[in-house]
C-alpha cells in the first residue's frame, strides 16, 4: 500500500475538478460582466459600480460555495485526517518498543559462517570498518515500510561504540566526505546508485593508517528495497537508475544484478583482503544476496546478515560482536551462489500482451494496458525446489546451494533428540530435547519437517516442507530443554485441483525429520497414513474449514504447463523458460473487466428485493458490542443506514474507518505500517521496530507476538484502531522489491510468526488488516493490470496458507487488505472465489476486506460497483476517484449493507469502543470552515449593502446638484 505520492495529488486534483472549472467559470463571467458593463451601461457612475460590487459579490459567493463543496466533498476525508488531534507516545512506550527492538534484531542477526571461530571477537577491541554502507546502513524499507525521523537512530557504528570497540575515524571521514545520501527508492522513482569509493581514492596512507590502527576490518556491503519497485534483474536495462562510481569502468556490466557485488564493492573487497587476513563481512539487506565470493577470499572469515533493524535494532550488532548475545537467527530465504538459478529467473516482472488493444486506457499516468506473470513454478517454491530438485537428480545441491533455508550458526554447539513418533490417526506428536553441548549459553531452533510419499505424475509434492517449530529458551551450558511438537494429519494433505478437486492425504510412508536447516536431517522417523483421505464431504472438510474447498481458482490457470516432479522433473526447461506466448486468451478475454468496460447493471439480479433503509428503530452501533455477527440485532441497525451513509463507509476507507453519526460511529484512524505505525496525515509516527524479515529470522514465536502486543500500546496512544500489517505474501523471488516487510519463502514460517503479530495487536482491541490478499509477489507494474497465473494447488499450498492461518485463529473482526493484481483475469479484489467461497464461506472470516490503495482511473481499472459485488468491503480511498457507488439497485443495495454490517462489525469490537460509546465532535475544519463562512457572508452581505447605500448617495447628490 502507499504513503502520500504523485498520485494522491493527482487523485485530489482530479477529484475537485468541477469545484475548480466552476471557479475559473465564475472568475470569467465576472470578468466579462465587468468589461460589458463599463462598455455598455449609460447610466450613472453610481449605478455603473452598483453594479461591479453586485457581479463580484456574486463571484466571491460563488467560489465560497465551489470551496465549501470542495470542502465537505472529495476532500472532506483528507481534512478530517489531516486536521485530527495529535497523539504521541509517552515516553514509558518509546523505552518499552525501543528494548524489543533490540531484542528481535539479537535473535534475528544471522551468523553464517564462522572459520576459526573468528567470532566472537575478544581479541581486540579496534575494528576498522571499510564500506560505504558503514555511514549510510539501511534501517528500513520504503513506501509504507519506511520510518520516521522523529526518533533517534542507533547506526551500525554506534553499535560498535557501544559494545567497546573503537572504529576508525579515518575511514569513516573517508566515506562521509565521499557521500551521505544513497539512491531513493520511493513508490514512483527510484535510482539504485550505491555511492562506494574506488579503490583507487583510497590513499596509501589512508591503508597504513589502518593496518596501524587493528589488524581486524569490518566490511558492510548493503542493499535496499521497497514499494513500488522490485530489485533489477538487469542493471543495464534502461528502466534502470543508476550512476557509476568511476569513469573507467561499469559497476554493474550489462546483464548483471542489484544483488551481487558491483565492480566498485569487489575492489574495495580485494583491497581489503589483500592488507587484512582477519575480516567480517556484515551483510545489510532483506534480499538474499549472492555471497559465493566470499568463498573466493579465505581472510573473510566470519559472515553475519544483519537485516533491516528498525531505528534502534543495530545495538544488537555489537553485541553479537563481542559475544555478549550468542547470535540464533535461522535464514528466512535460501542463499544461492547463482541467484539466476532461481526458478522464478525466467518468470518474474511483468511481460506484456500483444493482443489487448480493447482494453487499454489512457490515464494521467499514459497508456494502461493488461500484463501478466506466470508462477511456472507451481508448488516448487524456494527451498522446496532445492531440496526436491535435488532428490530428483535436477540440480546438484551442493554447487547450487550455499546456505539453505533455516541454517544459522551460533558460538556454542547443541544436541537434539528426537523422541517416539507417535500418530493416532489424526495427530502426530513428539518431543524434542535439545541439550547446549558447548561452553556459552544460547539459543537453538528446533525445525520439523516432513516428507510425502510421491506417486510419479501424481499430486505434485515436495520432499521437503517445514511443517512445525519452535525456538528454545535460552540455555546454559550442559542444559536441556524438551519442545514438544504437535500437528495434525491434515497439515501434510495436498490440494489435487485436477482429480479429486479437493484436499487429499494420500496413503503412504510420511518421513517426519528434525533439521538442523531444510537439507541437514538430525533424525527421522515414519508414520503410516493406512488409507487415502479426501477431505470432500461435510463432516470431513479439510482443516477445519465450514465448508468443502473445491476448485475456485480454475481461471487463474491460464491452461500453463506448470513444473511438475512427474519423471524426475522432465518439463523442467520447458516450465521454467521465460514466455513466449505473449497474447491472452479469448476465453479469458471474455470476462477481463477494467474501467474501460465493466457496467454493473449487467449483473443486477431482477429477484433480488431492495432492503430497508432509513428505518428509526433507536438503535446504537456501541449497542452491538459483542454481540454475535450473526444476531437480528444487526438487521436492525442495518435497517436505519441510508443509502449515502453505506457509500460513505465503503467509499471513505482510506487510512480511517468514517464516521456515521446516526448510529454514534465515530471515526476511527487506521494507518501503515509493516514495522511501525505512520499517520500520513498528522504525521505522527511510531518508533520503527525492525522489519518483518528480521522476525522471520528470529523463529521466535514469543517475540512476534510482543511485536503485535506493542504495535497495540503504541496504537493506544495514538489513538489508532486499526494496523495496515502484518504483510503476508511470499518471498517467490529474492528480487521483489517488499521482501523486507514480508517473512519468508515458506508460508508455514511466515503464518505463524504473522499470526501471533495479529493476535498481539488484537490482545490489545486493535483489528490487523493483514496483506496483500493475494498474489502480490511482485511490484513492477503490480497496479498495472498485472494478471498473475498460477495453479490452484500452489495458491492454495503457498500463496494463501499465511492468511488461512491468520483467519483460523481468530477469523473475528480482524480486516484483510486485497492486492493490486488480478488473479487470471480477474482484479483480485473483485474476484468473488477469494474474498467470498474462500475467505467467508470455507475459512470462516467474519471481518471486513479492503482494497489497497484505491486511486481509481489512475490505475485503469478499480471499480467501487464491481469490488463490493465481489466480496470486498471498503475503498481504501483518500479522494474521490471511482470509489463511490454509482449502481443504487437493489442488487447493490444488497451487497452494500453486507458491506457495511463487516465494517461495523469490526470497528465496535476495537479498542475504541470498550467503554461505550466514544466521544465524538465536529472536525476542526469543519468549525473553521463554517466560521469562515460565517464571516464570508457578513462581509458579503455588508458590502453589497455598502454599494446600495453609495449608490443610492450618489444618486441623491446628483439629484441635488441637478
Amino acid at each position: 500500500m502507499l504513503g502520500i505520492n504523485i498520485d494522491d495529488v493527482i487523485a485530489v486534483i482530479q477529484s475537485v475538478r468541477p469545484q475548480l472549472i466552476a471557479i475559473v467559470v465564475a472568475l470569467v463571467l465576472g470578468i466579462v460582466a465587468t468589461v460589458a458593463v463599463n462598455r455598455r451601461t449609460v447610466a450613472s457612475q453610481g449605478v455603473r459600480k452598483l453594479t461591479h460590487s453586485t457581479v463580484w459579490v456574486a463571484v466571491v459567493a460563488a467560489i465560497a460555495v465551489c470551496v465549501n463543496l470542495m470542502l465537505t466533498g472529495p476532500l472532506s476525508s483528507m481534512l478530517t485526517m489531516a486536521t485530527a488531534e495529535r497523539h504521541e507516545l509517552t515516553q514509558e512506550t518509546i523505552d518499552a518498543t525501543e528494548q524489543l527492538a533490540v531484542d528481535i534484531e539479537r535473535e534475528g542477526i544471522t551468523l553464517l559462517r564462522n572459520d576459526n571461530d573468528m567470532l566472537p571477537l575478544t581479541d581486540t577491541d579496534a575494528i576498522n570498518v571499510f564500506g560505504w554502507a558503514s555511514t549510510n546502513p539501511i534501517y528500513g524499507g520504503t513506501g509504507s515500510g519506511s520510518l520516521s525521523d522523529a526518533y533517534a537512530m542507533t547506526s551500525l557504528l554506534d553499535s560498535l561504540h557501544d559494545a567497546g570497540y573503537e572504529t576508525n575515524d579515518e575511514l569513516t571521514d573517508f566515506y562521509t566526505d565521499y557521500g551521505t545520501e544513497r539512491g531513493v527508492i520511493a513508490v514512483t522513482e527510484a535510482d539504485w546508485s550505491l555511492p562506494e569509493p574506488p579503490a583507487s581514492t583510497y590513499s596509501d596512507d589512508l591503508i597504513a593508517d589502518a593496518r596501524d590502527f587493528s589488524d581486524t576490518a569490518m566490511i558492510v556491503i548493503g542493499r535496499v528495497g521497497g514499494e513500488g519497485f522490485d530489485l533489477p534483474t538487469d542493471m543495464g536495462a534502461d528502466s534502470v537508475t543508476y550512476n557509476d562510481n568511476s569513469a573507467d569502468y561499469e559497476d554493474f556490466p550489462a546483464g548483471t544484478h542489484y544483488l551481487e557485488l558491483s565492480q566498485t564493492e569487489r575492489d574495495m573487497i580485494d583491497l581489503v583482503t589483500s592488507n587484512f587476513d582477519d575480516v567480517i563481512l556484515v551483510y545489510n539487506g532483506a534480499n538474499a544476496f549472492e555471497l559465493s565470493f566470499v568463498e573466493d577470499y579465505p581472510q573473510i572469515q566470519s559472515v553475519l546478515w544483519a537485516p533491516h533493524p528498525g531505528q534502534v535494532g543495530f545495538e544488537a550488532l555489537g553485541e553479537v560482536i563481542s559475544g555478549e548475545v550468542n547470535p540464533s537467527g535461522k535464514t528466512s530465504d535460501t542463499f544461492l551462489y547463482d541467484l539466476t538459478q532461481n526458478p522464478t529467473w525466467n518468470n518474474f516482472g511483468p511481460n506484456q500482451y500483444d493482443n489487448v488493444s480493447e482494453f487499454e486506457i489512457e490515464s494521467v499516468r499514459g497508456l494502461r494496458s493488461p500484463k501478466f506473470v506466470n508462477y511456472m513454478e507451481g508448488i516448487y517454491v524456494g527451498y522446496r525446489y532445492y531440496e526436491t530438485a535435488a532428490d530428483e537428480g535436477l540440480i546438484d545441491y551442493d554447487a547450487t546451494v550455499q546456505y539453505p533455508f533455516g541454517y544459522g550458526l551460533s558460538y556454542t554447539s547443541f544436541d537434539q533428540q528426537m523422541g517416539e513418533v507417535s500418530f493416532d490417526g489424526d495427530t502426530v506428536s513428539f518431543d524434542v530435547t535439545v541439550t547446549n553441548t558447548g561452553d556459552v549459553a544460547g539459543k537453538d531452533v528446533v525445525e520439523v519437517y516432513y516428507n510425502p510419499p510421491y506417486y510419479n505424475g501424481g499430486i505434485e509434492k515436495a520432499s521437503a516442507n517445514l511443517v512445525a517449530f519452535d525456538k528454545t529458551d535460552e540455555l546454559q551450558p550442559g542444559e536441556s530443554q524438551t519442545i514438544s511438537i504437535e500437528f495434525t494429519d491434515d497439515d501434510m494433505a495436498s490440494y489435487d485441483y485436477e482429480d479429486a478437486q479437493a484436499w487429499v492425504l494420500e496413503a503412504g510412508d510420511y518421513a517426519i525429520s528434525i533439521r538442523s536447516d531444510s537439507h541437514t536431517v538430525i533424525a527421522e522417523q515414519t508414520v503410516n497414513v493406512p488409507e487415502t483421505i479426501t477431505y470432500d464431504t461435510e463432516d470431513n472438510t479439510h482443516n477445519g474449514d465450514q465448508i468443502v474447498a473445491t476448485n475456485v481458482f480454475d481461471d487463474a490457470n491460464g491452461g500453463l504447463n506448470y513444473l511438475s516432479r512427474a519423471d524426475g522433473f522432465a518439463n523442467a526447461a520447458e516450465a521454467l523458460a521465460a514466455p513466449t506466448d505473449f497474447s491472452m486468451a479469448d476465453e479469458y478475454k471474455a470476462t477481463y473487466y477494467n474501467l474501460g468496460n465493466y457496467d454493473p447493471t449487467e449483473f443486477d439480479d431482477p429477484d433480488d428485493q431492495m432492503p430497508t433503509m432509513g428505518a428509526d428503530n433507536g438503535i446504537r452501533l456501541a449497542d452491538l458490542r459483542g454481540v454475535d455477527y450473526d444476531d437480528p440485532q444487526w438487521d436492525l441497525l442495518l435497517d436505519q443506514l441510508t443509502f449515502d451513509e453505506m457509500d460513505t463507509l465503503i467509499a471513505d476507507a482510506g487510512y480511517q474507518n468514517a464516521a456515521i453519526d446516526s448510529i454514534g460511529k465515530v471515526r476511527l484512524s487506521d494507518v501503515d505500517g509493516p514495522a511501525a505505525l505512520r499517520d500520513n496525515f498528522t504525521n505522527v509516527s511510531s518508533i520503527g521496530m525492525p522489519s518483518n524479515i528480521v522476525v522471520a529470522c528470529s523463529w521466535n514465536k514469543d517475540l512476534a507476538r510482543q511485536f503485535g502486543r506493542t504495535i497495540g500500546d503504541m496504537a493506544h496512544e495514538m489513538y489508532v484502531s486499526g494496523w495496515y500489517a502484518p504483510s503476508v505474501n511470499i518471498h517467490r523471488s529474492p528480487f521483489a522489491g517488499r521482501n523486507f516487510e514480508y517473512f519468508s519463502e515458506d508460508p508455514v514460517l511466515t503464518a505463524d510468526l504473522a499470526t501471533e503479530q495479529m493476535l498481539g495487536a488484537a490482545d490489545r482491541g486493535v483489528y490487523s488488516f493483514t496483506k496483500h490478499f493475494a498474489l502480490n509477489e511482485q511490484e513492477n507494474e503490480r497496479n498495472g493490470q498485472l494478471c498473475t497465473w498460477s495453479n490452484e494447488q500452489a495458491i492454495r499450498e503457498i500463496y494463501l496458507r499465511p492468511f488461512e492461518e491468520i483467519v483460523k485463529a481468530d477469523g473475528d473482526a480482524q480486516a484483510m487488505m486485497g492486492s493490486y493484481n488480478y488473479i487470471g483475469n480477474t482484479y483480485a479484489s473483485a474476484h468473488e472465489g477469494l474474498n467470498q467461497t474462500v475467505l467467508r464461506d470455507e475459512w470462516g472470516f467474519k471481518g471486513f476486506v479492503e482494497t489497497d490503495y484505491f486511486s481509481g482511473a489512475n490505475y485503469s481499472y478499480q471499480d467501487a460497483d464491481q469490488v463490493i459485488r465481489a466480496g470486498t468491503d471498503a475503498m481504501l480511498a483518500s479522494t474521490d476517484t471511482t470509489n463511490h457507488i454509482d449502481d443504487d439497485s437493489a442488487t447493490s443495495v444488497i451487497q452494500m449493507r453486507r458491506a457495511a454490517h463487516n465494517i461495523l462489525y469490526t470497528a465496535v469490537n476495537s479498542w475504541r469502543y470498550e467503554n461505550g460509546e466514544p466521544d465524538s465532535g465536529m472536525p476542526v475544519w469543519q468549525v473553521a470552515m463554517i466560521a469562515a463562512d460565517v464571516v464570508i457572508g457578513v462581509l458579503l452581505v455588508g458590502l453589497e449593502a455598502l454599494a446600495v447605500k453609495r449608490c443610492l448617495d450618489r444618486a441623491k447628490t446628483a439629484k441635488a446638484k441637478a
